[in-house]
């Protein structure tokens, strides 16, 4: 298998050209744990960092408002101390010649009252997702959310909207809006987690008017090429999600709509699960979607150095993001570039406090393999 397709350069992102089509992937990792939520040098800076020879990368989701969070010890993009904590990490991505887009996050449904002082969580409809989450009191079961009223969707978008200024002032060279995996933009999306009759429910092109009210307000600070969207079509069974058969034709009309904007990207996802037998779903996302988008594709999901190669080789994607592989090797380009062994992840920290697990993976000893 070829391997320049995922390290040639990329130049497709106006002025933003990227060293190599390989993508660091968004993912929770729960180290900001301090009363705050602040990301730190020590921990964020010096993570990011190591893994600064990546195409791009997209950081963990963060959150927009203190209504946004669903998770323990995830950072916020919202405060001032948010704000100064990440311009320490983007000023080390930048210092070792990366690129570093935040992402913006809103999880809805997905979230506890035990985050909002007793107080519902939002979402588009009074609609369990009936799952589990792990708030500061530990492990419950979600509950009923508030439906949203117009004036929590207009607050939500200024939220989104401050969260992508505050993210220009911390050094970020672009951001990505968080819209998968079964968050608040999916929960809006999706008919089973939307049942409202107004403007923002009901037939397709309203479910999807909410995602691009908040498009529209962030390219208002900043410019649409520095601006990413995430989607995950074939999402199924987790976070409350079921398929139908309008789910994939929503998809299709969002990423259709999408070429009217000139975005940095979108961000696919493959299918998480099987869903062979799932009547209405997409087994192969950057095969189906490609045709339909005109701008640059990121594809992610289960991807390896090969597949990865094979993707962009075939044309259906431009840029492969890999989430799993860079948290236990964080030189995984240079490791792709020398053909060399990939070290495995340790599961059990993947959320844990600290360091352990996190900043701790070896990269290569360079100099003993260019002298072997």
């Amino acid at each position: 298998m070829k391997k320049e397709f995922l390290l040639q350069n990329f130049n497709n992102i106006d002025d933003l050209p990227l060293k190599n089509r390989v993508v660091m992937a968004p993912m929770t990792r729960s180290r900001a744990d301090n009363k705050g939520n602040v990301p730190t040098n020590d921990l964020q800076g010096l993570y990011y960092e190591q893994r600064a020879s990546a195409g791009l990368i997209i950081t963990e989701g963060s959150q927009v408002s203190k209504e946004a969070v669903g998770y323990i010890n995830t950072p916020g993009i919202y405060s001032k101390e948010q704000v100064e904590g990440w311009k320490k990490v983007t000023k080390r991505v930048h210092d070792k010649g990366g690129k570093i887009f935040i992402q913006l996050w809103h999880v809805g449904r997905i979230s506890h009252p035990d985050f909002h002082n007793g107080e519902l969580p939002l979402a588009p409809s009074a609609i369990n997702a009936n799952e589990t989450v792990y708030t500061p009191e530990g492990e419950k079961e979600t509950v009923t959310p508030k439906e949203m009223t117009k004036e929590d969707i207009k607050r939500t978008i200024s939220d989104f909207k401050n969260a992508a200024q505050n993210a220009v002032d911390a050094g970020f060279d672009g951001v990505e809006i968080h819209s998968s995996n079964g968050y608040l933009f999916h929960q809006f999306f999706n008919k089973t987690s939307n049942k409202r009759t107004d403007e923002y429910g009901g037939s397709i092109e309203n479910r999807a008017r909410f995602f691009f009210e908040v498009l529209d307000a962030v390219k208002e600070v900043l410019h649409e090429q520095k601006i990413g969207a995430r989607f995950n079509p074939s999402l199924n069974g987790i976070f409350g999600m079921e398929m139908d058969e309008e789910t994939i034709p929503t998809f299709e009309y969002i990423i259709k709509k999408l070429n009217d904007y000139n975005l940095a990207y979108i961000h696919l996802s493959e299918p998480f699960n099987d869903v062979s037998d799932v009547k209405f779903a997409v087994q192969n996302i950057a095969e189906h979607f490609r045709p339909l988008y005109h701008g640059t594709l990121m594809i992610n999901a289960g991807f390896d150095e090969a597949s990865g190669n094979k993707v962009i080789e075939e044309g259906n994607a431009d840029l492969v993001a890999f989430g799993k592989l860079y948290i236990s090797n964080p030189d995984l380009v240079e490791r792709f570039e020398r053909n060399q062994e990939l070290a495995d992840w340790n599961q059990e920290t993947f959320y844990t406090p600290g360091p352990k697990g996190y900043t701790d993976y070896p990269k290569l000893e360079v100099n003993k393999l260019e002298n072997s």
